[in-house]
């Protein structure tokens, strides 16, 4: 094997283009390499506005999930004309070499037999004194078709079975991507929730700020006392822990929906700011309907309990005889040119005693049903608890929307009165630090509110089968 000096030694001799061009033909498969990653790292840029709906888009193409599921999709549907390809001619060809010694008596040389179409027979003469006449070369080709005629319907069993299971994975496909679109908005969500979170936590520590210059002020000229400033400084250490944990929170949510977009090197890139209360209009009764129809999981077992029906008429067929017709021509011999010949027929094969292995398989397959059967009402069991669920989240976020829309506004103006007051020298310190506490916290719930209502607006879409 050549080192990478060698390779480069004949782009020596045209100087330094020579050198370009062998450093430009190592540094060709370190690029190729490099593809996928550069790839990753373009899908968003810096400084990009990432809305939900490219978030979603992202994703769809990225997760390893999805991909996977597309595969088996894919090889569900070659099982379909796996099955097919019964109905269609079976086609093959053989040859073979032997080299025979056989220690037989009775004849002088080798001779060939056909007692059967497509086989021959050769054995070995001796000599004179009863000793074998030697090895010998044996030559044999063939070439054959064979059709099924009629099985009685194995062949459509199974590909029907092929089918429905085809169309089952289809529908596993989108029940995993509906879950990808989900995990999406979840991580979108929060990260906007911490997003605002921290906004409010950088109005509070500014606010703090400068209620402790204005003590500060204040103490210097004598109006207040030493103790104002001390708590100021307490009150404004604390919020700062409260921006540190606020700040990490941002980034962590960053990590998490990187991770549902399958781009975990995406950075520095920003967020449309969706969380805006918007009435989804829709009753319980609708949903319900709607997740019976259109929910993928439910639709894919509904698939595969039929082709599991499909599997009990299957193991039934075994009673049933298979029709097959077939034709053969060959060649055969010790030394060329070979022998040739001939045959065709038609073969029924009618099953008599297989030790019951048929019964037992018609017993597990009416098994299997009962079990899809169950399956299937487990699974609209949990739709309806799930909907029901999501339905009361829902309401319950939406009714504490309206509470902490109200709360917010009253805290700040409760905020503006306390700063007002103390300004004047009516009010107190402590009375202004709580309200600019209470109003992070109000802050925060109303956000909350905000992302636990679009949380289960999603999570409703989710169980009705909706992107």
């Amino acid at each position: 094997m050549k080192c990478r000096s060698e390779e480069a030694a004949p782009f020596r001799a045209h100087g330094v283009k020579g050198i370009m061009l062998a450093k430009l033909k190592l540094g060709i498969p370190l690029l190729f390499l490099l593809l996928p990653v550069l790839a990753s790292a373009q899908v968003i840029a810096p400084g990009e506005v990432l809305t939900l709906s490219a978030a979603v888009d992202i994703a769809l193409k990225a997760q390893p999930s999805v991909m996977a599921g597309s595969y088996t999709v894919k090889a569900n549907e070659a099982t379909i004309g796996q099955a097919r390809s019964v109905y269609y001619p079976q086609m093959s060809a053989t040859a073979a070499y032997s080299r025979v010694n056989s220690a037989t008596s009775g004849t002088r040389g080798p001779t060939i037999g056909t007692a059967t179409p497509g086989a021959s027979t050769v054995s070995s003469g001796t000599n004179a004194a009863g000793g074998s006449v030697g090895p010998y070369d044996l030559y044999t080709g063939s070439a054959g078709v064979s059709q099924m005629i009629y099985d009685f319907g194995r062949t459509s069993s199974q590909v029907r079975i092929n089918t429905l299971t085809t169309q089952s994975s289809r529908y596993d496909l989108a029940s995993t991507q509906n879950t990808v679109v989900l995990n999406v908005k979840q991580a979108y969500y929060a990260a906007l929730q911490a997003e605002r979170n921290l906004n409010a936590s950088r109005q509070a520590v500014k606010q703090l700020q400068e209620h402790l210059d204005q003590a500060g002020s204040m103490f210097a000229i004598g109006t207040k006392t030493r103790f104002d400033v001390t708590q100021a400084e307490v009150n404004l250490s604390n919020a700062k822990l409260t921006l540190i944990q606020a700040e990490n929170q941002v980034r962590l949510t960053r990590v998490n929906l990187n991770n549902a977009i399958a781009v975990p090197d995406a950075r520095d890139y920003r967020l449309e700011d969706v969380l805006l209360y918007e009435k989804f209009d829709l009753s319980l009764d609708e949903a319900l309907k709607t997740a019976y129809e259109r929910r993928p999981d439910l639709q894919s077992i509904i698939r595969k309990k039929r082709a599991v029906g499909q599997s009990v008429t299957l193991a039934r067929e075994g009673y049933l005889p298979q029709l097959n017709a077939n034709a053969t021509y060959y060649y055969t011999g010790t030394a060329f040119p070979l022998q040739n010949g001939w045959s065709y027929g038609l073969n029924l094969s009618i099953p008599i005693f297989s030790g019951f292995l048929t019964r037992y398989q018609v017993q597990q397959a009416q098994a299997n049903l009962g079990v899809a059967d169950a399956n299937e009402r487990a699974l609209r069991l949990t739709i309806f608890s799930q909907v029901q669920q999501d339905f009361l989240n829902l309401r319950a976020s939406a009714e504490s929307i309206a509470a902490s829309s109200v709360a917010v506004r009253q805290a700040r103006d409760n905020v503006e009165l306390a700063t007002g007051r103390y300004q004047n020298g009516v009010g107190i310190a402590l009375d202004v630090i709580d309200a600019i506490v209470i109003q992070l916290n109000t802050e925060v719930a109303y956000t909350q509110a905000l992302a636990s209502y679009k949380n289960a607006q999603a999570a409703i879409e989710n169980d009705m089968g909706m992107r």
